[in-house]
């Protein structure tokens, strides 16, 4: 009896050690990986070889198939119902957010009204639903490759893609290099994340120049070993394809645009709870000088209307034009200063011959409540993840007591202005002032409100010219 369970035991750890040792120290592309198998111990055999117990080897050998036994029933419980990619060799990671919106018209002027409607009599409709409704995917390719997919569906009848790219990375001098729909690198509340944004819309100027963000292109990222600079630099076609899938036309439309970064301060010893950043970004743009040229900047009165409340219209006789944009941040714990400034040089032929000015900035200031503060990334020189110091939660004890966590708390307000109109163009000149409310619930979910009051003149709608509005938004976001 002993000598059948003995050789039981000695088959079972000799056939799993050797296939446990294999899966603890080789992966599948062939590198060392740490595991939670345990092997055979060399020092156990050592001692059973000079002359230990055979019943103790037994025992502590059988333990050691229990508990991979274990271990192996946990990691197919951690890996059941989880994605995988198509081959072993891949990686992939699944994303998505939810961003649930509701924005009242609180009060608006005839001209705003033809802004919107197009009748000045006619005033903007209240309106909920999903701002965003996004799921993709990204992860590594052997060897030094990377990709990522993602989809919007806000707009079910209307589906568009938005980082649609493959790249490489630990390149000679490029770094990384995307290939694909990728955002251009200007426009800092633009090259931050909507899920960490302050604000539920981005200001007049940064959306005019910038619409929408992403599009096709070449672009090379880099940052130095110190942490303290990093740059983007690429060329683009600057057809929004989102929808689309592609461009078709001979004049390309190109776009030569790049970012320069400074972390100019970083506060190591609080953990980023201060620090101080600029940036110099810019780019040079050659648009068709037809009625279908890519030379036209718009934009929404900083809320989810249906219509851009500021246009200057395709730009018939765009020969080319250049932007050039700064932007500054200081952090100080709970407190932060932000701000950005961009400007645009338009030449025209076509009978023309002139060029056409316009620009925009904006200013604001946010202040955590609770004490929490804003994080930065230094790696690509945009706004971070917000952590609560205690994520919001209400529960009843077994005591029948309620106790609750409070979540994080911020307070901010923005004055943007934007100028549009030049020449024979009346795109528009507006300013605007918002005041939000924060409420992290959560490092992934949170609630917003803005009160946007706002004014726009020297634009012709409808025989209107200008007018002023008041708008309020909130927003459910929840990512992951």
């Amino acid at each position: 009896m002993v000598t059948r369970r003995f050789f039981t035991i000695a088959t079972a750890v000799l056939i799993g050690a050797s296939g446990f040792a294999s899966a603890q120290t080789e992966g599948d592309d062939g590198d060392s990986k740490d595991g939670h198998i345990q092997t055979a111990s060399s020092t156990s055999s050592l001692n059973f070889l000079n002359g230990g117990s055979i019943l103790d080897e037994l025992g502590d050998l059988s333990a050691q198939v229990e508990a991979n036994s274990e271990a192996l029933e946990d990691l197919k419980g951690d890996l059941s119902g989880k994605a995988s990619s198509g081959t072993s060799k891949s990686t992939m990671k699944v994303s998505g957010r939810v961003h649930t919106d509701y924005w009242a018209f609180s009060q608006s002027s005839p001209a705003s009204n033809a802004f919107e409607t197009g009748s000045p009599n006619q005033n903007p409709q209240d309106r909920f639903g999903f701002r965003r409704l996004r799921f993709g995917v990204k992860g590594d390719i052997q060897d030094n490759m990377e990709y990522k997919i993602e989809m919007e569906f806000a707009s079910p009848n209307n589906l568009a893609f938005k980082d649609a790219y493959l790249g490489f990375n630990d390149l000679p001098f490029l770094q990384t290099l995307l290939i694909g729909n990728q955002k251009r690198p200007y426009g800092l509340d633009h090259l931050n994340s909507s899920r960490y944004n302050v604000f539920l819309e981005r200001p007049y100027v940064i959306e005019a120049y910038n619409q929408d963000a992403r599009r096709l292109g070449i672009c090379s990222y880099g940052i130095s070993d110190d942490l303290r600079y990093n740059w983007r630099f690429g060329v683009f076609n600057q057809q929004d394809v989102a929808k689309a899938g592609n461009y078709v036309g001979d004049a390309y439309q190109s776009e030569l645009a790049a970012r320069f970064a400074n972390t100019i301060w970083y506060d190591e010893a609080s953990g980023g709870r201060g620090y101080a950043h600029w940036a110099v970004s810019g780019s040079y743009a050659d648009p068709d000088s037809t009625d279908s040229s890519t030379a036209r900047f718009r934009t929404r009165p900083e809320a989810r209307s249906s219509n851009r409340w500021i246009d200057t219209k395709s730009i018939v006789g765009a020969e080319d034009y250049t932007l050039l944009g700064f932007e500054g941040v200081v952090n100080l714990g709970p407190l932060q200063v932000v701000g950005e400034y961009q400007a645009s040089s338009l030449s025209r032929g076509a009978g023309f011959d002139d060029t056409l000015r316009f620009d925009g900035g904006y200013v604001y200031l946010s202040y955590f409540l609770t004490g929490e503060h804003m994080p930065w990334s230094r790696e690509s020189g945009t706004l971070g993840r917000i952590k609560p110091f205690e994520n919001f939660w209400r529960v009843r004890d077994c005591d029948g007591n309620i106790q609750r966590g409070l979540g994080a708390w911020q307070l901010a307000a923005r004055y943007s202005y934007a100028d549009f109109t030049d020449e024979n163009i009346l795109g528009g000149v507006g300013s605007s002032f918002t005041a939000g409310l924060n409420w992290y619930w959560n490092p992934n979910a949170r609630m917003q409100f803005n009160y946007i009051y706002g004014s726009i003149d020297e634009r012709s709608v409808a025989g209107q010219t200008g007018g002023d509005y008041q708008i309020i938004g909130t927003r459910f976001m929840v990512d992951f």
